[in-house]
Formats: C-alpha cells, structure tokens, sequence
C-alpha cells in the first residue's frame, strides 16, 4: 500500500523588525513628503505571489476571531466598489477598489465595546495589474473616543504586498500619538501575530490548504454564538456553586454550550407546535428569553448517563421538559431546584431486559414515543443510542462520543461487525477531522457509529461543537431515513435483532454503583 504524499511544509515565518533597517521607508511615502504618518513596523518574507493576497486577507477581514480571544465574530454592514468613505485614507500610488465596511462583535459585551471598520482594499497605481496588494484597516470612531481593548491603537493598519526582490509582506501603521511602538510594546506584539496569521493564511491558499474540522455544519455560528452569550450569563453563576471535585470552568460552559446547541438544533427539527413549558405563562423569566416559545421534542427529553445533572438542570432551568438518568445520584444532584432534582434518576438502564422474548419493546417510564435522547459521553450507553432511539420511536438524539464501546465489550475494529456504508462519500461527510486517513481508532469507531445509526433508520449529520472538551464531536439524528422500500417497521425489526444478538453472545452488564463520580 502507497504511503499518502506528503503536503509541502510551510516555509518558516521569519519576521524583522523594520525599526532595524534604516532603509526600510513606507511604501506609502513618493521620496519627498509622506502623505500619511505611516510607520513600517514589521516585515517578512512573503513565500507567495501576490495573486495570493487577496485570498489570504479575506480570511482576515472576515474571521477576525481567529486572531484574537476577545473578538467573537465580525458582520458585514456593506461591500462596496466605488463611492468610498471619506474616513478611508489616501495611499500615494494606490487606489481603493473595494470596501468592506464590518461590525466587531466583542465576545463579552458587557466588558468591550462593539466597533465598526472600514477594511479596505487597493491596488497599485502602476501598470494595469488589478490584483489588490494592500489591506488597511480604519476603525470607525466619534471624535475623542477611545478604542476598545482589543483594537490596536492606530488610526489606519495596513497590510502591505511588496514587491520588492525578495517580495516581502509588511504591515504598516499610523500610530495614535500616545502609542508606543518599540519592540517591547503591545502595538508591536499584535503586529507581529497578525504578520504570522497572513503568511499562515497566503501558504494554506497556495497549497489549497483544506480545514480537517468544520464548524458550525448543523447550526449557523452566529445563531449559536448569540445564544450563548445569553446562555453563559444566565447560568454562569454554577461555577461557584459547584459541589464536584471536577473542574467547573470546563464543565460549567461545556453544558451551556451543549444546551445552547440542542436548543436551536430543536427550534430547526421540532416544527411548529404548541409549546407548554415547565414555566408559567405570565412569569417575569420568560421576558427576553424567546426560546420559551420555540418548538422541542414532543417527548421531551432523556439525557443518558447524565453524571452530575448539569445539562439536565440547564434545559430544565429553560423551561425543556425532561429526565435525566445513571447509574447513581451525584453530590451536586442534592444542591438543584427541586424542579431539577424531580428530574434526575438512578437507573441503571439495561437495554437487553427493554424488549421481551418475543420482540416486543417493553413500557419504560422515560423510554417513549417522540422523547429526545442525550447522550453526552455515556460510554457503554454510545452505541445503543440510536438502536434505543429506533426502538422507542424517538424524535432524534445526540451523541458526543468518548470513551469507545461496542455493545457488550470495548470497541476493536477487529472484533466488531461493521455496518455497510451508504455510499463511497459517506466517510467524508462526517467531519472527523485529523490528516483525512481516518486510520486511528478513534476515527474507525465513530464510522461505525454514524454507519450504525444509517443501519438503524436515521439521516445522519454530524457536527464539531464549539464546546471546551478535545472530544467535541457529535454525530446527530434529527431525521429518520427517507427510503420508501424500507418501512419504519424494518428499522425496528433491525434494533430488536441487536438486542436478541447481544443477549444471546451474554456479555453485556449494565454498570454498577462503584468508585469516584464518573467525569462526565
């Protein structure tokens, strides 16, 4: 078998200060006045040719949150090509050819500001190339004002294609007059960071560089990302009041992010309908929060394996109508609103003992027609999700993966019967990531999965959540398969033979109360 090629390496992002050149003057200065106070501050060299800029500072212009923490996303106000702001700046032997005017979104309103900037792209003047080799960036301020954070602060940040032997990038400033530029100084750190974004950015478009991970596939990120803001300021407060010995930060945003996230897959698949909350009608909580009125599973929902009963809470606190098992009661179930702690139940589900000798699904209290299953790393419960949600005539589920588990035993590709595959492109529709091998068994176990869940009835899709956890991947069925020569029935039958095969082989053993709380 022929080794894959191996992809060219990025040539070594080697900056120079240009404060170390005396040479080194503004590209933006005809040798006899300069037209703007711009101040070269750091250079490189550029690896590519300048058919390349425009491609590598779209990704700039457009995904500012890749370069900094504090940003969550940028909007478009408007994209023109001709009657240009006053506010953009005048570039000797340049001219503007496009202006994208955006709107930063902080990604803690409540500590930065919002702000509005002018990205604008030229070419040059000389000969009749169109390819434009400069970006400036001009923030868009009231007189006197102060620029928030996570602004450099300049009055215009250029980002520079010259065409010099070697070609070099560069990015030059206009500097506010309280602002330090030395080496040590924060202008220049941002400079610095921003230069190696561009080069990263110019090499991946020459070698058509593609993501291994997509986000944002089931849900728009702006949808999601709206939401959770709100979302982390109504429940960030559990941080402090957690009662495990885990790590709240990471757990505490992780189960917003997830509740976030199944709120809107809910409002897209549920449809329309008449929503009863776990809420009054006429209660004061229900101001500002919109999602009290949007569609969700008619049978509610079930969190497998739901460990400390955060996610549970969560959905409950928002009005979700639903339960929350495993194996055994956790210190922080005590410390919940008795409207939660109503919710969370030790049982320790065993899916043989749900459907009888003759095949027939047995009546299980949470276990019902149109309920939602979670399954949020429920370890040995993984791979009976869908085969539950087939059985029971659910309305979908969700399943991030962990830990991997067959059946009745761990998961060994060896070992393990796989189920066919769709078609040749299925593999490379379920967003695993990683170098697009897929050889590691991480990969193989979650191709069995989605290749399960396709054997089990279900439309598959499957999505990178913006949640803190390195096992982030979430395979989803919202939808059942249309196929006309396959009743639902069939589906059935198919989830009842894995139960009467796994009964027979006598291995499966549901967990037993031991140990440590599981880290879920």
């Amino acid at each position: 078998m022929s080794a894959h090629p191996a992809s060219p390496s990025r040539p070594r992002f080697s900056p120079s200060p240009c404060s170390h050149d005396p040479t080194i003057g503004s590209v933006f200065t005809d040798g006899l006045r300069e037209v703007q106070r711009w101040t070269p501050i750091i250079q490189c060299p550029a690896d590519f040719l300048p058919d390349i800029f425009e491609i590598a500072v779209s990704q700039l212009i457009h995904h500012p949150e890749y370069n900094s923490t504090l940003i969550l996303r940028s909007e478009t106000v408007s994209d023109s090509t001709a009657d240009f702001p006053l506010a953009i700046p005048s570039l000797h032997g340049f001219q503007p050819v496009r202006n994208i005017h955006r709107r930063l979104l902080p990604r803690r309103p409540g500590r930065d500001a919002g702000l509005e900037q002018h990205c604008t792209l030229y070419v040059s003047d000389a000969g009749d190339d169109d390819r434009p080799v400069v970006l400036v960036l001009t923030p868009i301020v009231d007189l006197g004002a102060s620029l928030p954070y996570y602004h450099p602060a300049v009055h215009h940040l250029a980002f520079c294609y010259v065409s010099s032997e070697p070609p070099v990038l560069r990015i030059e400033v206009v500097p506010l007059t309280t602002t330090a530029i030395h080496l040590d100084s924060r202008l220049y750190r941002t400079c610095l960071a921003l230069l190696d974004t561009l080069h990263r950015y110019g090499w991946g478009a020459l070698t058509s560089y593609k993501k291994r991970v997509h986000h944002d596939c089931v849900i728009a990120r702006e949808a999601y990302q709206d939401l959770y803001l709100v979302m982390r300021e109504r429940h960030k407060h559990l941080v402090n009041e957690w009662q495990e010995v885990t790590d709240p930060l990471k757990h505490v945003f992780e189960d917003i992010g997830i509740a976030t996230f199944l709120m809107l897959l809910w409002k897209e698949s549920c449809g329309p309908q008449e929503i009863e909350t776990l809420c009054d009608a006429d209660d004061e909580s229900r101001r500002g929060a919109p999602w009290k009125k949007w569609p969700r599973p008619p049978g509610g929902f079930l969190d497998l394996g739901c460990g400390n009963g955060l996610l549970t809470h969560i959905l409950t606190a928002e009005g979700y109508d639903g339960h929350g098992i495993d194996v055994r009661a956790r210190t922080s179930w005590a410390h919940y609103p008795e409207t939660t702690r109503d919710r969370l139940h030790t049982d320790p589900l065993d899916p043989i003992s749900l459907v009888d000798a003759s095949g027939t699904p047995q009546e299980h209290p949470y276990l019902h027609d149109g309920v939602f299953i979670i399954a949020n790393h429920a370890d040995e419960l993984t791979p009976w999700t869908p085969v539950l949600a087939t059985l029971f005539s659910a309305s979908g589920y969700l399943s991030i993966p962990c830990c991997a588990w067959a059946f009745d035993e761990r998961y060994e590709r060896s070992r393990v019967l796989d189920y066919p595959a769709p078609a040749d492109s299925f593999v490379d529709s379920l967003n695993l990531g990683g170098d697009g091998s897929n050889t590691s068994s991480y990969s193989r176990y979650r191709i069995w999965l989605a290749s399960l869940s396709v054997y089990c009835g279900w439309k598959v899709e499957c999505e990178a959540l913006r949640i803190p956890s390195t096992r982030n991947w979430a395979i989803i069925g919202a939808e059942r398969a249309v196929d006309t020569k396959k009743p639902w029935e069939e589906f059935r039958t198919r989830a009842v033979e894995i139960i009467d095969n796994v009964r027979e082989r006598g291995l499966f053993k549901t967990r037993t109360p031991e140990g440590k709380a599981k880290d879920h």
